[in-house]
This record gives structure tokens, C-alpha cells and sequence, in this order.
């Protein structure tokens, strides 16, 4: 079980309405442009919120979610429908007569990964729950074991700079330098990964009950895009990018 704001992982249901936002209109699928968008009939570009694909290759990518949506009806959810500075509306969608948005079943079957993005508890927890599900049964990307990054291989981290990542391991310490806390996973710090939390994070760890130091010594999945800053480097911008994980 997780000890932090981002979902918990348990085998027990989650609630399907976790991701119900106010509807933000209709459509059907005319095409699919990528692993995650689309375009509808009425030349709206809609992109799966909450999510990133997890494969690297887009055709893959766009192909498993075409057999999903591709001339469908679909309902559009979100807490807000304004357009981002590409024209495209960020949504989660929703076929006919389903309460569960594509989102969950692109993540059962491993060919997304939850996205750092989700502020919505309930619905965060839904599509964790779904993530999880492909993670046990090994489906999709995790049926790679290089698909959960190794703290321990910053080489391996490194060779993803720019892209989305998952990685685990045991924080052996917990420093302060100026305005930023870091998550040492080495005892390089130069060299090896660390997580950076900026000051301007720590009101949300402490509203969600936790000091970033107890999080030493302790085994963490963080989620995030990696950075090269020395050593591999994930910065937190919301305190869901972590899991804690059993045992230390």
C-alpha cells in the first residue's frame, strides 16, 4: 500500500466513476493521429489526458489505440475543454455505455503509463489501479523487465534523457542544497540518479503528511521525465510521482 497522494495499489475494485469530469461534448472518431489523440469527425484534435504512451514506437503506439476508437462514438470528459496552444483538447473519453474512459484500457493492456499530470485523487487512483493490473500480468511494456528503471544504473537512466520514465529503488539519502531537496539514490551525487523537490513543493508534501525525509532508506517508484543535470535527475512537480513501496 502506498503511503503518498498518488493512488494505492491494492487488488480491491476502484471506483469505475473515478474519472466521471462534466461532459465536454460528443463526436466520432475520424482518424487517430498518434498513441494518444485523435481527430473527430468534426475536425476537433482530442488528446487522452492523464496519460503518456509507453512504448517508443508511435506506430505501435497509434495502432492499439486506433483498434479502440476508430469510427466510434465517443463522450468527452474533463474539468475544462479550452483548447492548449497546439489546438487540441485534453479529455478523457468515453465509449458508448461505458463508465471507464479508453485511458484505463490503453493502461491494462501496458500500452500507456499513468501520466505525473493528475490532480483528481479518485481518478488518479483508477487509472493507477489500471496500470498496475498490465504491471502484475506483465501485458504490453511491462512484459519488459527494462521497463521499471533501475536507480542503481544511472547509465541506463541516462540513456532515456527527455523521455518518460519509471524508476525504483532505495533513497540512501535525503540533502538540502539552496532551494532544492534531493533524493539521493547514490553516493555520487554527480553522478547517480536523485529526485529534486524545489522548495515551492514542500507545502503540498506537507499538506499530503510527509517530510521528504522519511523517505530515506526507504524503496520509491518515481515517475517523471529525466533530466541530465550531472547524474540523472526526475524533478517532483506533484507529490503523486511517488510510490512508496514495501520493505526497504
Amino acid at each position: 500500500m502506498l503511503t503518498c497522494g498518488f493512488v494505492v495499489m491494492t487488488s480491491s475494485p476502484v471506483n469505475a466513476a473515478g474519472c466521471i469530469f462534466e461532459p465536454q461534448g460528443e463526436g466520432r472518431v475520424a482518424a487517430v493521429i498518434d498513441a494518444r489523440s485523435f481527430r473527430l469527425d468534426d475536425g476537433r484534435e482530442i488528446r487522452l489526458a492523464g496519460i503518456v504512451p509507453s512504448v517508443t514506437d508511435k506506430a505501435n503506439g497509434a495502432a492499439a489505440l486506433a483498434s479502440i476508437v476508430t469510427g466510434r462514438d465517443v463522450t468527452l470528459r474533463g474539468d475544462d475543454d479550452a483548447p492548449d496552444r497546439y489546438g487540441r483538447q485534453s479529455a478523457f473519453v468515453f465509449l458508448p455505455g461505458s463508465e471507464t474512459p479508453v485511458q484505463s484500457e490503453l493502461l491494462r493492456r501496458g500500452e500507456a503509463l499513468v501520466s505525473t499530470e493528475m490532480a483528481d485523487k479518485d481518478c488518479a487512483a483508477e487509472l493507477a489501479a489500471a496500470e498496475a493490473d498490465a504491471r502484475r500480468a506483465k501485458r504490453g511494456t511491462w512484459a519488459d523487465p527494462a521497463a521499471i528503471k533501475n536507480a542503481e544504473s544511472p547509465g541506463d537512466i541516462l540513456a532515456g534523457i527527455g523521455r518518460f520514465s519509471v524508476v525504483e529503488g532505495k533513497v540512501l539519502s535525503v540533502r538540502q542544497a539552496g532551494a532544492t531537496t534531493y533524493l539521493n539514490f547514490g553516493r555520487n551525487w554527480t553522478r547517480d540518479f536523485a529526485v529534486t523537490i524545489s522548495r515551492r513543493m514542500m507545502p503540498a508534501f506537507e499538506a499530503a503528511g510527509l517530510s521528504p525525509k522519511s523517505f530515506e532508506n526507504r524503496r520509491i517508484r518515481v515517475r517523471g521525465y529525466v533530466e541530465a543535470r550531472g547524474g540523472p535527475r526526475i524533478d517532483l512537480l506533484r507529490v503523486g510521482q511517488i510510490e512508496v513501496l514495501g520493505g526497504n
